[in-house]
């Protein structure tokens, strides 16, 4: 299995940097992984993610999670997109598996669906936050959507960094 490493390493203004190469997937197998240290709890950021209040407080105002497993974890944006996906499994406080759906624009890969696995571990006051996606496949719309969100996930996890760095998004600004 190809795996690429990003390592985001915040500074006090909270704009992600990220360490190691980004390579394109060329084939099956490839791994999307991106890791962020949330100065919370793994409580805190554990409920900032599986709930519909927490996932509000810093992703989108229209966040629904019903955690069980075939449950949504979904982000409803204004516009009208969607993103997250239908949970696959999770072990409290540990694990949460989206099976995750690509932006719009990316169709084919939206119906196929990757994986997306969330891991949690405590480290002393903070919190490590991995995501690891897999199920990447060929083709011209694979890479592209690679590429995207590699980009959009380093943004997100920065954002939830970003929640317990400074306090919940308030939405009415």
């Amino acid at each position: 299995m190809k795996t690429i490493l990003i390592a985001l390493a915040l500074t006090a203004t909270a704009v992600p940097q990220t360490q190691g190469t980004i390579a394109k997937p060329m084939a099956a197998g490839t791994a999307l992984v991106l890791e962020v240290t949330v100065p919370a709890p793994i409580a805190a950021v554990w409920q900032a993610f599986t709930t519909s209040e927490g996932l509000s407080t810093w992703l989108t105002p229209g966040a629904v999670v019903d955690l069980r497993e075939g449950g949504e974890w979904t982000a409803h944006f204004p516009g009208g997109s969607t993103g997250g996906g239908t949970i696959v499994s999770f072990v409290p406080e540990r694990e949460l598996v989206v099976s995750a759906m690509a932006p719009d624009k990316f169709p084919t890969v939206r119906a196929t669906r990757t994986r997306a696995r969330f891991q949690f571990e405590a480290k002393g006051d903070a919190t490590v936050v991995r995501l690891t996606q897999t199920g990447w496949k060929e083709g011209e719309e694979w890479v592209k959507a690679y590429e995207y969100l590699t980009v959009g996930n380093a943004q997100l996890l920065a954002t939830l960094h970003h929640r317990f760095a400074y306090g919940p998004i308030d939405w009415t600004k």
